[in-house]
């Protein structure tokens, strides 16, 4: 008998939206799904960034879209939506990573920047989600849905609070949204990532403090970019069509 492999992680003729492509996770989440085969929307506040990123992405062949967009604007992310379709057609998978953190104690934060955290994290992802979602359903082919959570989700971290808090609430809204759409095909699921190495966070773990925290740790190491790939493609592609609701941490043991 001959046994035929599952779909392949190919996604020749999808088009997929990241937000927060201006680095970090965001910039190697765009770069991975260009390698698939996707057409990619960049999106985030710093322009010349996605410029730049666009330009490298099209010397690999790929075909990419830079837009601009500030995920605390609900009339941005309508536009950002609106723009991708009009250039690149219909969406398939969406990434919805633009993040932020503010570092203190929880008596010592102030109003405005547990609002700013709150309108990025969580308010941001859920009108990104549910504008792109909207399409999906009305156009009646599905899709998938990737909201970049975190270990913050379920796990204390220290001096961040109002960050776990939005985590938590990123991974609810995906089992909630998943469950709601799950008749129109539409995928959607989180990923829980430990310490990644990024520019974001390379010089805190450069310091006395940072690798006091990495010797922590079970295995006493950062993650790298690259660790996530392979889920993140997983949930793109067919390969992940059973898979929705799922909140997955990806942390090499660091919550343990």
């Amino acid at each position: 008998m001959t046994i035929k492999p599952a779909a392949p992680q190919d996604l020749a003729g999808k088009i997929a939206i990241v937000t927060g492509a201006t680095s970090g996770l965001g910039r190697r989440f765009a770069e991975v799904l260009s390698s698939a085969g996707a057409a990619v929307a960049i999106t985030g506040r710093r322009v010349e960034r996605l410029e730049k990123l666009a330009v490298e992405i099209e010397k690999t062949g790929g075909r990419v879209l830079p837009v601009q967009l500030d995920v605390t604007d609900v009339h941005s992310i309508k536009q950002c939506v609106h723009t991708v379709q009009t250039e690149l057609g219909h969406i398939d998978v969406l990434v919805n990573n633009a993040g932020m953190n503010i570092q203190s104690s929880a008596v010592d934060l102030k109003p405005e920047d547990f609002d700013t955290l709150m309108s990025t994290n969580l308010r941001g992802a859920f009108f990104m989600a549910t504008n792109v979602g909207k399409h999906m359903i009305d156009r009646g082919e599905g899709g998938s849905i990737i909201n970049i959570a975190s270990i913050g989700a379920h796990t204390v971290l220290p001096s961040l609070a109002a960050y776990c808090m939005s985590k938590a609430a990123v991974a609810m809204m995906t089992r909630s949204l998943a469950h709601e759409w799950a008749r129109h095909n539409v995928n959607v699921n989180a990923l829980c990532p430990g310490f990644i190495e990024t520019e974001l966070n390379d010089e805190w773990f450069g310091t006395e403090g940072g690798q006091k925290q990495i010797k922590s740790w079970p295995r006493r190491r950062l993650g790298d970019e690259t660790d996530l790939d392979g889920m993140l493609l997983l949930l793109a592609s067919k390969q992940g069509r059973l898979m929705t609701g799922s909140v997955i941490t990806i942390d090499d043991g660091q919550s343990l």
